[in-house]
């Protein structure tokens, strides 16, 4: 394989640049909610598993939309699952700052999951039709980034806003932030595609073993990411003395700085491994995992608020590695005509099922403290990057592409 750089075209940066400030936005949105949690407690006078059952629901809403959305993307126009996902969180964001119950606040917030099983799936089939395979990783990261960053920027927006104007404001001010790249999405071609008769159907993308592996693994990692962003800032606030304004700014710091260099990097040394390995990326997501985790307990445990950070910032540089090279390994794996099915069918499992995590953490603090559920958490995250070596096993047993996918790859270079 050549090693030759090739240069992005106009259209790709264009691409790119619209789809990664989408994620930036929908992300935003999703968490400007966590450090309003001390906030929220109060308001609405609920427990901590309560609180963290807002992310879960948020998550399965997410789940159970991924399947249908990215069964329609795979056989319709992309762009506008995309417009129809942006439309649900705006206004689902917008909803929840007009709401004082805790119910009507909860419905809310599990809709904006609704937005983001629109826009991913297509859009990271999107993103992989514009790429030739073997920067996929990297292109897909650039596209992570965004959630990355705007989840940082989400964090910070809230624990800067919520306490000196109120936490509907917050809301309100993402809310309103999804009418640009809404209209930027109008000025960007779709990248062609396998006919519709290449569609694959759900039940045999479930015959291939290292996707239904990839499946768990990515189980385990949400239940411990979603975990530690929930109820990271609180965490910090009620165990390391943090103020909430110190805490949300230094978390949102902390994880902007983080993940994008981590997620840049990830994507990077996942398709150089890539180039040398069937199963590169996988080993890149593993051992990043892997490395996070003695960084994780370091903060966990730590007194001293310098420790908490610099724990925090490197055990946030590996975590995001995954992102970019988990969707260019789905997509490796499968033909074009499927790429956004995979997708959804991962996201369903692993929101459905991981996305108990700030729940079942929320339910240990209540019971015990927080500090053991977040414990618990990383033991989990350590269980998912073991289970990644199971996916290696299998792809190197059966191929990247198994035999049974074989009569769908049908188009030439796919």
């Amino acid at each position: 394989m050549s090693t030759k750089s090739i240069p992005l075209t106009s259209y790709q940066i264009r691409l790119l640049a619209v789809l990664a400030l989408i994620n930036f936005v929908n992300f935003a949105a999703r968490q400007v909610f966590v450090p309003l949690i001390p906030l929220l407690r109060d308001h609405l006078q609920v427990t901590d598993a309560e609180l963290g059952s807002l992310q879960t629901f948020l998550l399965v809403v997410l789940a159970v939309g991924s399947i249908p959305f990215g069964f329609f993307a795979d056989r319709f126009s992309r762009k506008a699952i995309i417009a129809i996902g942006i439309l649900f969180w705006s206004l689902a964001t917008f909803a929840g700052g007009l709401t004082s119950s805790f119910l009507f606040f909860l419905i809310a917030r599990a809709v904006v999951g609704l937005g983001e099983a629109a826009y991913a799936p297509a859009a990271q089939s999107m993103i992989s039709g514009a790429f030739p395979q073997e920067r996929r990783a990297a292109a897909q990261a650039i596209f992570a980034s965004g959630m990355l960053l705007g989840g940082a920027a989400g964090q910070a927006l809230g624990g800067i806003i919520g306490p000196r104007y109120g936490w509907q404001e917050a809301l309100f001010i993402v809310a309103f932030a999804g009418i640009v790249p809404g209209i930027a999405l109008f000025w960007i071609d779709e990248p062609p595609r396998g006919p519709r008769s290449e569609v694959v159907p759900i039940s045999r993308l479930l015959r291939v073993p290292a996707f239904v592996s990839l499946i768990f693994a990515g189980i385990c990692i949400t239940f411990s990411s979603v975990s530690l962003l929930t109820w990271g800032t609180d965490f910090a606030v009620n165990y390391k003395d943090f103020s909430l304004r110190e805490a949300s700014v230094s978390l949102a710091v902390i994880s902007l700085l983080s993940a994008l260099f981590g997620v840049l990097t990830g994507g990077f040394v996942a398709d150089r491994l890539q180039r040398s390995f069937s199963y590169g990326r996988i080993i890149a997501i593993a051992v990043a995992f892997l490395l996070a985790a003695p960084f994780l307990l370091l903060a966990i445990q730590s007194e001293e608020k310098s420790i908490v950070l610099a724990g925090l910032f490197v055990a946030g540089f590996f975590m995001s590695w995954y992102h970019g090279p988990v969707t260019a390994v789905l997509h490796d794996m499968m033909p074009r005509r499927a790429h956004a099915t995979s997708v959804g069918v991962y996201m369903f499992a692993t929101q459905l099922v991981g996305g108990l995590g700030p729940h079942v953490v929320g339910k240990i603090s209540d019971l015990h403290d927080l500090q053991l559920g977040l414990q618990i958490a990383v033991a989990v995250m350590v269980c998912g990057a073991l289970l990644m070596l199971l996916v290696i096993r299998f792809i190197r047993r059966d191929g990247l592409r198994h035999p049974t996918l074989a009569s769908f790859h049908a188009e030439p270079g796919d």
